[in-house]
């Protein structure tokens, strides 16, 4: 069986929402480096707008610059990459924790976070917090994330059910967060990637505001894939727009592996 190569379309959506008075959603891309960074910052006054831009810019420096570096034709791994993603995170953990001990208004932000390099035909994806990542495939929705959120934790012990989780008010109390902790801890998974997919990380700003059949009609929706981050992003603010919304898609183009 041939596979033949992949290549990846990358756009992202950002909005304030119809209710908060800034944005504290912060997202990056580097189409070079298959790279594909967002964040959900947490904290009073502009702390988690600091603390998502922080994060992101640290992770996307490191990657971005790691790849550049091995630009020179050597073989690259997923354990390579599971490595460099692990570690860029790691740094910028110390750095929105470093920044929160020298400015006193910056005490007790962090942000969640949502990361994923797609190399090959294949997607490293690392996870912290409440912000997600879907994947579209043949027309079928699956989250590819689950939340470190006492909400899933409530959903997996069986203490409440999906109906009550909709409406329970403990929906944003996340278990993990970048920025909090000497340690962090970052959840990284591979996921193999198939010509035509379609993979959406998004803020709770978009979750909360729209179920996943809501979701999975849009993205199939036979548009480019701007209008469909921005199609996502009106239809969480028609439904109120409680927070920050914050969409990034990434469509995998290519043929698939033939006999």
């Amino acid at each position: 069986m041939a596979a033949s190569s992949l290549s990846y379309r990358f756009c992202a959506r950002t909005d304030q929402g119809r209710v908060r008075g800034n944005n504290e959603d912060a997202f990056a891309l580097d189409d070079a480096a298959g790279l594909a960074v967002l964040a959900d910052g947490m904290g009073g006054y502009n702390a988690g707008e600091v603390a998502s831009s922080m994060a992101c810019a640290n992770i996307q420096r490191d990657l971005s610059g790691w790849f550049r570096a091995d630009d020179a034709g050597n073989p690259v791994t997923l354990d390579d990459i599971r490595r460099v993603l692990e570690r860029s995170v790691a740094h910028a953990n110390s750095a929105v924790l470093q920044a929160a001990r020298e400015h006193s208004e910056y005490a007790g932000m962090g942000t969640t976070l949502v990361v994923g390099v797609f190399h090959g035909r294949d997607l490293v994806l690392g996870h912290i917090g409440d912000s997600r990542c879907y994947r579209l495939r043949e027309g079928q929705l699956t989250r590819v994330t689950r939340d470190h959120s006492l909400l899933q934790e409530q959903l997996d012990a069986g203490l409440i059910t999906a109906e009550q989780a909709e409406v329970s008010v403990h929906r944003n109390l996340v278990t993990r967060a970048l920025g909090v902790d000497p340690a962090v801890m970052l959840e990284v998974h591979t996921h193999p990637v198939e010509a035509e997919d379609i993979y959406l990380m998004c803020s709770d700003g978009l979750s909360d505001m729209l179920r996943d059949t809501d979701i999975a009609k849009l993205l199939r929706l036979p548009l480019s894939l701007e209008l469909r981050a921005e199609a996502l992003v009106d239809m969480a603010n028609d439904r109120g727009g409680r927070d920050n919304i914050t969409v990034l898609l990434v469509h995998a183009q290519g043929q698939r592996p033939t006999l």
